[in-house]
């Protein structure tokens, strides 16, 4: 009974190995800094906004890229229009994934107070990740209207 036990065990582990996906490398998919910021970010979706939260507890916005860039080792400000003095500023036909894009919605306010992460552009849209006080962490698009009209500025970090 014994010896059978041992053959079904030494089975079961040949079969489970064989059965595995072999991982092709593919040099066109490479993972890039950008990518893993994004994924960091995009692991708080759906978290509920905090004011100065940057756990899964609650998230504001600029928590969520300073906790993102924090992950790779890239300090920035912790507030959205400190981190708009760093890195360089771009026009919005050179946006790419990972790029941060800089509002204005505090109509009392004259400054930048809110800060997204570009996660894609398709078709020429931008999306980008961001927390939201009425939805907390979601992706939105620059096309739409609301954001289209508060835009300041996008800057390239890395």
């Amino acid at each position: 009974m014994r010896k059978v036990l041992v053959l079904f065990m030494l089975a079961l582990f040949a079969s489970a190995c064989s059965s595995s996906k072999k991982t092709v490398y593919n040099p066109k998919k490479t993972i890039t800094k950008a990518d893993r910021i994004i994924a960091t970010a995009l692991q708080f979706k759906g978290v509920k906004y905090k004011y100065g939260g940057t756990t899964r507890k609650g998230m504001d916005c600029s928590g969520l890229v300073y906790v993102a860039f924090g992950e790779e080792n890239i300090p920035l400000p912790r507030i959205s229009r400190n981190m708009a003095k760093k890195g360089r500023k771009i026009g919005l036909s050179k946006v790419a994934k990972g790029d941060l894009v800089f509002f204005k919605i505090n109509r009392n306010s004259n400054q930048i107070n809110h800060v997204g992460l570009v996660t894609a552009i398709k078709n020429g849209q931008v999306f980008f990740i961001h927390s939201t006080s009425s939805k907390g962490v979601i992706v939105s698009s620059l096309s739409e209207k609301y954001w289209k009209k508060n835009f300041v500025k996008a800057t390239t970090i890395l």
